[in-house]
């Protein structure tokens, strides 16, 4: 059985008209998508590589009166909202609202609207949903949008109902961007419906001043179609201002697959401008050359950029690690981060007879980091050496000298002297202890000394040397955080194998090969396919991996961190491994509510700071 020629169809919630009469809102005409199916959303059809022409889309304009101009503390007094598609009227909405508070008497003057209109209409908790299901998969229109849409965003946020609609048009910015001065001082709806000669004359009530928004909306689509502007994702593109010469070159991305992978910008020479990841490759590059690109940078880049190129990608891990990979290759001008992936300081155990701590950017074998500041990195050292008692002296010392740092006469530590001072030399063999304190802690074998400090902390507390007391504190916050990311890391490193799956949502597997904290091979196995099988042949296809010096075994730290991230993110199922992946039973990851304690410490401070300023 087909479908009727005609269709009328009744809005469940009555609406309320600009008299105060109850009209029906109906859809008239042909069968409208959005009420009869689904329809689909603008990802949706970006991903199924159709761009909807204008006539082709649904809009509704909607035009609210409110109490006042502050969504937060004003509310709704009407709402008008007419739905269109290819310039017909498929149908209209509108309704007083009761916003359970007294109208302003300039708002009355202004609209017409009195408390005895309001009295008896419905509250905006039965109006809302109405409006959402009657502007359900269209693209919201609105005269000074960030206006009506603030309005209902805080509606439908109090009430608890999503907010899906993520296409809005403002035909205050669309004006101002097909009119000149000249031919349009102002850009009020009342200005440009005379202008425009529209039929419905604004009249600060809902439906009128939406129906009015209509035709103006339709004489800007006209204005903009002779500019070669023709579908709404074009519509949006033109919106910011963007040159002919920009626009034209988002035909550099139409080669580009919409899967996971990395893109690489390249300028006239062929040289690397940018690298970036993508979920879809096709999107997000495209997006470089629409107005969602507000980045003067980004944009400078997309002027030079005569070319992309791409590296189709299993999954977010493999994109991730290759972009790391590329950017340590290419250093692009454009990017700001992640060029030097061996960058950063280390806090490192020396080799030698009597041994202690010094920051350099080449770990040891018992070393913590990297940290990305030196200042951070030589507090770390002080601190692990002061609760360990390692000499903080730099003289070379053989294995036959003894070490000779003496206390003051009252048993103290010489200010700035060295942590290991005492009042008898030591030799090697009496050194050693502090060595192994030092190691322990580093590798997360005992955690124990830098309990002494939190001990220190509650005396400096008790004596009211507050301030002292949060320097300590601090001190410790930055120890903690580079063991714990050292430790972390370790743990992954130290696995010459390991394979794992992730869920993909689809019913299939994310599979990564990882070889002492690195990425040797990525694959999926789709819904269907047995995984195990897959991930044999990525364990055989794997590049091999030699280990190099130092805690991360030669493996940069954000490709470990990256890997990391991933493997502990919920769902994720570990299905072979040459060795456990754990965490030694003291590691600094026990002291996580310490330090969320004293993250929480320092918000409050700082919230306190700008109430004062």
């Amino acid at each position: 059985m087909g479908l009727p020629d005609h269709l009328d169809l009744d809005v469940h919630t009555s609406t309320t008209g600009p008299t105060g009469t109850v009209v029906p809102a109906r859809i008239d005409g042909a069968a409208d998508p959005a009420a009869l199916g689904t329809q689909l959303s603008f990802d949706a059809i970006g991903d199924a590589g159709f761009d909807p022409l204008l006539f082709e889309t649904t809009f509704v304009i909607v035009d609210l009166e409110t109490t006042g101009g502050s969504a937060a503390t004003d509310r709704i007094t009407e709402i008008g909202a007419v739905k269109v598609r290819g310039g017909e009227i498929l149908g209209e909405l509108a309704t007083l609202v009761d916003p359970g508070r007294a109208i302003p008497q300039h708002i009355v003057a202004l609209t017409g609207i009195t408390e005895a209109m309001v009295y008896r209409a419905p509250r905006i908790d039965e109006v809302l949903p109405a409006f959402l299901e009657f502007a359900h998969g269209c693209v919201l229109v609105a005269h000074n949008a960030g206006f009506d849409m603030s309005f209902l965003r805080a509606a439908a946020a109090e009430l608890g109902h999503p907010w899906t609609f993520r296409r809005v048009l403002c035909t205050v910015k669309l004006a101002r961007r097909v009119l000149t001065r000249d031919e349009a001082p102002t850009v009020k709806l009342s200005a440009l419906a005379r202008h425009f000669a529209v039929a419905t004359t604004p009249t600060h009530r809902a439906l009128d001043d939406a129906r009015a928004t209509v035709e103006v909306m339709h004489a800007l689509f006209e204005r903009v179609g002779n500019l070669g502007v023709h579908s709404y994702r074009e519509l949006i593109d033109f919106l910011p201002g963007l040159s002919t010469a920009q626009r034209a070159k988002r035909q550099m991305t139409d080669h580009l697959p919409t899967r996971p992978g990395v893109y690489l910008f390249r300028g006239p020479s062929g040289e690397v401008l940018y690298v970036g990841t993508a979920v879809d490759l096709r999107r997000r590059a495209r997006q470089y050359f629409t107005g969602s690109e507000t980045r003067a940078r980004m944009r400078e880049m997309v002027t030079l950029a005569v070319s992309i190129d791409h590296v189709e990608c299993a999954h977010r891990l493999e994109a991730g690690v290759r972009e790391l990979r590329l950017l340590a290759a290419h250093a692009p001008a454009y990017n700001r981060r992640s060029k030097s992936p061996h960058r950063g300081w280390w806090v490192c155990l020396t080799e030698e007879p009597f041994p202690r701590l010094k920051v350099s950017q080449n770990p040891t074998t018992v070393a913590v980091g990297p940290i990305r500041v030196r200042g951070d990195a030589a507090a770390v050292a002080d601190l692990i050496a002061a609760v360990t008692r390692l000499r903080s002296c730099t003289r070379r010392l053989s294995s036959s000298a003894a070490h000779t740092c003496t206390v003051t006469a009252d048993g103290r530590r010489p200010v700035g002297g060295c942590h290991a001072a005492s009042d008898t030399p030591v030799d090697a063999g009496g050194y050693t202890p502090a060595v192994e304190r030092a190691a322990a802690l580093m590798t997360g074998g005992d955690d124990g000394p830098l309990r002494t400090v939190l001990d220190r902390l509650q005396s400096l507390a008790s004596a009211e040397m507050f301030e002292t007391a949060a320097r300590l504190r601090d001190r410790l916050a930055v120890t903690l955080a580079g063991l714990e990311r050292c430790q972390r890391l370790t743990a992954l490193c130290r696995i010459s194998e390991l394979v794992a799956a992730r869920p993909d949502g689809s019913g299939g597997w994310e599979l990564a090969v990882i070889r002492h904290g690195r990425l040797a091979s990525a694959g999926v196995a789709t819904r269907g396919v047995a995984p195990m099988q897959v991930a044999q042949s990525l364990t055989l296809a794997a590049e091999t991996v030699v280990p190099g010096p130092g805690p991360l075994r030669g493996a940069a730290a954000e490709e470990a961190a990256l890997v990391y991230a991933w493997l502990v993110t919920p769902g994720s199922r570990i299905v072979c491994s040459t060795a456990p992946f754990m965490l030694p039973v003291a590691a600094a990851a026990r002291w996580g509510d310490w330090r969320e304690t004293v993250a929480t410490a320092h918000a409050r401070s700082r919230e306190l700071v700008a109430l004062a300023g």
